[in-house]
């Protein structure tokens, strides 16, 4: 239940030391009532997207909303707020009320890679969020144009290791996932690789094909087309095994132990938020994602549905930070 002062007692409180006022004048959230939890939600909800629309995060963010707007009877609006890695949307949300009517739906870099890299962000994740659901996760392949001299994994691994080799490819930019499966696969096996960063796929894709770089790191559907076409040629998925988008192609994981460097996308409340209700809304999403229609859905966009607990969701946030922390140092960023 959510409650403010009003009225008389808030005039009577206003002659209490500010401190003290400012505490009780405050709107609270309370554990949510039986009664609470079987109306809820009793109005419109909020998804902040901390990306521009068309991106992983607001993409599942509008096929999820959508579903919970058809169970519950009441709207689940999406809402992009882009800019400062994150900042933006992380402030919007944790001015809101904490009643759980206002979620964080991003991808694991606000909370995996962000605090790693810039120092001065404005939020915490362990201290200002609460993991609801682990939604979906959405693999990276690397791809090598068609004359690469490797056709393989392996075959590629083993020229990246020769002495002299210089071996090139593209990222949607540094400290990027793309970026950062490569810089953790050439630190485990110590290859040969030299970084050209892009400005997201639109731009890092076309350059594999136009033989600007040897290799390149992204989403299926941004590559399927050209090896379709024979102009590019899929090595290997970052997933932890290999991809039911596609099972032929291996995993890093199969080289390299426990790899997994697959973007992950989650919906988080601000903490402080009704235990009750995360939880209701962890239940949702993952009924809403498991359903044949939403995973076929998923799947042609290159998504791989989970919904996941807000205990299992957790467990991946802290996983995934562990293993950016390695990759990061090792980009030396």
């Amino acid at each position: 239940m959510n409650f403010c002062i009003h009225g008389g007692l808030r005039r009577a409180l206003a002659s209490l030391a500010p401190a003290a006022a400012a505490g009780l004048l405050a709107c609270t959230s309370l554990p949510a009532s039986a009664e609470d939890l079987a109306d809820y939600p009793s109005r419109p909800v909020r998804f902040i997207v901390p990306y521009a629309t068309g991106g992983l995060p607001d993409t599942v963010a509008r096929i999820v909303g959508q579903r919970l707007t058809e169970s519950t009877g009441k709207s689940f609006v999406v809402e992009n707020k882009p800019g400062a890695n994150g900042v933006v949307a992380a402030q919007a949300m944790m001015g809101s009320p904490h009643d759980g009517y206002t979620f964080l739906v991003t991808d694991g870099s606000m909370m995996s890679i962000n605090p790693s890299i810039y120092k001065d962000l404005s939020y915490e994740p362990n201290r200002d969020f609460m993991p609801v659901s682990l939604v979906a996760t959405s693999p990276l392949f690397i791809a090598a144009r068609p004359d690469f001299p490797a056709n393989t994994l392996q075959e590629f691994v083993e020229l990246a290791k020769k002495d002299g080799s210089r071996i090139t490819y593209g990222s949607s930019g540094v400290g990027s996932s793309h970026h950062l499966t490569m810089e953790a696969m050439r630190s485990a096996l110590d290859l040969r690789l030299d970084h050209v960063p892009f400005r997201g796929s639109g731009q890092a894709v076309p350059a594999l094909v136009g033989k600007q770089v040897d290799l390149v790191v992204a989403a299926l559907p941004s590559l399927s087309g050209f090896a379709q076409k024979g102009q590019a040629k899929i090595l290997a998925t970052n997933s932890l095994k290999r991809s039911a988008l596609a099972p032929d192609v291996p995993a890093i994981s199969e080289v390299i132990p426990d790899f997994n460097f697959a973007v992950t996308v989650g919906v988080l409340a601000p903490s402080g938020t009704p235990p009750q209700i995360v939880q209701k809304i962890s239940d949702a999403v993952a009924k809403a994602v498991r359903q044949p229609e939403v995973v076929k859905q998923l799947q042609g966009l290159g998504i791989e549905p989970v919904g996941g607990s807000p205990a299992a969701y957790r467990q991946a946030i802290d996983e995934e930070t562990r293993r950016y922390v390695g990759a990061i140092k090792a980009a030396g960023i």
